[in-house]
């Protein structure tokens, strides 16, 4: 982790030096974004590129004169170097604020105190990565990325705040083909290599890429009972950050589960959702430095208990904040388990279908929490507790009141944690740990 010392104390030194420029009416908050990363594609089990990015970007935040102004700026570059190109980027930022409107919701920058958190991990020398994937990977058609390295967020401000996350992790995401144009999706992350954990996910994805081999069933619209896995569900859960669980997005008229919060509908009570930080996958800390409770029920057993509310919309509606980011939408979600065991689910299923992922999902009647999406990649019919064969995709068209309501029948004893795996621009944290869900009848338009 030597490359997170050195950037660690790096950080701190610069904005030092820049705090000492302000004057008597500013206050800065600075939010450091790095990655040390290595990226191998694979097609065909084999290596198609083979590549590193090492990245730091300072977000520069001024307030000044009830006016706020922001500009990012590479972290890169000797110290005078660095120093000037810091210092050039506060001067613009002082320029704009002499040109904008006052905020009337300004969340003025204070101390919000000093937290670190390091999460070490023990990854595949990256000398050898793409050689141990390929050889567990041989005699499949293995298309795929793997993506590992350090990664780190911080920040603070010119009234003495700092806050440190860094954490090293990695993640394969990948998919094994048949001779014709279906494919098995496989993810296996975390932040400890284990080639027995990886052959793991790769035997579970050969068994189903065998079943996607038998010929395909047609399977109409209509209502059936369905099990999402956690692939799937983490999916659904995601959608609560479309302003669903945002305090604001209530008060403004514009959550979807605005007739949950009024009392006029409930979810299911084996429905529980928590914002829980003791996952390690995000900091505690916001963009603005607030440190957010540790655990934070959000909604339980079916009802309320908390929206995400950040600290501009406490301060617009008179309300207590529980220190959300700005956004209001979850960066550590985790849906608490049930009672249905793995060997279980089969049998308890039936007949009906068997979900592995779902996507493209949007809210098709926001107001009734309605959701539309499609399954993806191995999806099954099951009859008689058995899989029978793999299904066309199929739109689904469902109120979250309906499915994570009356009809969710059973979450499993289990959960998994299914990272964020983008890499737009730089590599994401965070996730979500979510058991699998089956719902008694789930309704697929076409």
């Amino acid at each position: 982790m030597s490359w997170i010392l050195e950037l660690e104390d790096r950080f701190y030194t610069a904005g030092e030096r820049l705090f000492a420029s302000l004057t008597g009416d500013e206050a800065l908050t600075l939010n450091l974004s790095a990655e040390d990363s290595v990226f191998v594609r694979f097609n065909g089990a084999r290596v198609r590129q083979n590549t590193a990015v090492e990245q730091k970007n300072i977000l520069l935040s001024l307030q000044k004169n009830r006016r706020s102004a922001q500009l990012s700026v590479p972290f890169a570059g000797a110290d005078d170097e660095l120093t000037t190109r810091l210092r050039q980027a506060l001067d613009h930022l002082r320029r704009e604020c002499g040109s904008i409107p006052e905020d009337p919701y300004q969340v003025a920058y204070v101390n919000n105190g000093v937290s670190r958190q390091t999460l070490d991990g023990a990854l595949a020398d990256e000398r050898h990565i793409a050689g141990l994937i390929c050889e567990s990977a041989g005699g499949a058609d293995f298309a795929g990325l793997y993506c590992g390295g350090p990664l780190a967020q911080a920040n603070m401000n010119s009234n003495g705040q700092r806050h440190w996350f860094s954490t090293e992790q990695f993640f394969v995401d990948y998919s094994l083909y048949t001779r014709g144009d279906k494919a098995v999706k496989g993810l296996y992350a975390g932040r400890e290599w284990s080639p027995a954990a990886f052959d793991e996910s790769l035997n579970d994805a050969k068994r189903q890429l065998a079943i996607l081999q038998r010929p395909v069933k047609e399977v109409p619209r209509g209502r059936y009972r369905t099990y999402l896995a956690p692939d799937a569900a983490a999916e659904l859960v995601s959608m609560f950050s479309w302003a669903a669980i945002s305090q604001g997005a209530l008060l403004r008229g514009q959550s979807p589960l605005q007739k949950l919060a009024s009392g006029e509908a409930a979810l299911s009570e084996k429905f529980t959702l928590l914002e829980n930080f003791t996952l390690g996958l995000n900091p505690r800390f916001n963009s603005l430095g607030e440190v957010s409770p540790e655990v934070l029920p959000l909604i339980e057993a079916g009802r309320i208990r908390n929206l995400l509310t950040s600290s501009r919309t406490a301060r617009e509606y008179g309300l207590a904040s529980n220190f959300a980011e700005p956004s209001e939408t979850l960066r550590s979600p985790e849906v608490l388990t049930g009672s249905l065991g793995k060997e279980g689910i089969l049998a308890e299923l039936d007949t009906g279908l068997y979900v592995g992922a779902l996507h493209y999902l949007n809210w098709s009647d926001q107001m009734s929490a309605r959701l539309t999406g499609m399954t993806r990649y191995a999806c099954f019919w099951v009859q008689g507790g058995e899989i029978v064969a793999p299904i066309r995709d199929l739109r689904f068209d469902e109120s979250l009141y309906d499915g994570l309501g009356n009809d969710l029948e059973a979450l499993t004893n289990f959960s998994a944690v299914v990272p964020d795996t983008g890499t737009y621009e730089a590599r994401s944290l965070g996730g979500s740990r979510v058991p699998g869900m089956l719902i008694n009848d789930f309704t697929f338009t076409l």
